[in-house]
Order: structure tokens, then sequence, then C-alpha cells
């Protein structure tokens, strides 16, 4: 059984950086799209990034285009989301999840593995 832990998250003034990791236990996780989501407090969890399974396709949500960053090293298993210019907005527990698409998968339930998130607070 495939598990997905997240690590990375923190607390960051506006304006600064932190680098999620999303470590994948079990086989074929070269196979996957993997996509990173975020859920504020009552709020719907939204679509963030994804990069498909080769790594040669990368997706990102308008709001964090041109700021974070996905990149995956599938000879270790690993995910990571480099998030600069960090804003007040990107409060959230940011999730990992693995989907089988083989196209841009931005909706959650076409992500079937889901980590357990990690918090990332943006402070002014």
């Amino acid at each position: 059984q495939v598990q997905l832990v997240e690590s990375g998250g923190g607390l960051v003034q506006a304006g600064g950086s932190l680098r999620l990791s999303c470590s994948a236990s079990g086989r074929s996780f070269s196979d996957y799209t993997m996509g990173w989501f975020r859920q504020a407090p009552g709020k719907e969890r939204e679509f963030v990034a994804a990069i498909s399974w080769g790594g040669g396709s990368t997706y990102y949500a308008d709001s964090v285009k041109g700021r974070f960053t996905v990149s995956r090293n599938n000879a270790e298993n690993t995910v990571r989301l480099q998030m600069n210019r960090l804003k007040l907005e990107d409060t959230a527990v940011y999730y990992c999840a693995r989907s089988a698409a083989r196209r841009a998968a931005v909706r959650t339930n076409e992500y079937d593995t889901w980590g357990q998130g990690t918090q990332v607070t943006v402070s002014s």
C-alpha cells in the first residue's frame, strides 16, 4: 500500500520561502502524476500544482503561477513544492496526492492517495 508523507511546512513571514517535500513508499511512483493541494480553514481543498509522471509537464493554479515550482525525483520517490514570495493567503494545510491520470489532473476526485498534510502559515 502506498503512503505519502509530507514535510517542510512551518511558519514564515510574507515574502519568504518554504520548500515542501512528499516522500512516497511502495513501487511504481514514476507511473503516477503527483499533485499538491491546499486547504485553508473553512474553505474547500484546492488545486495548487501537479507534475506528470516523467516530470516533463507541470501545471499550476493561477494564484501560485510564477511563485511556486513543483518538481520530482523518481529515483528518490519524492515530489517537492518550492514556494517563493509567500503571501498571507497561502496559509493552509498542504497535501500531496497521487493520480493515475495521464493529463493535467486538477480535481480532487482524480487523486486516489493522499498524504496527511503539512501546515504552512504565512505571517505579516
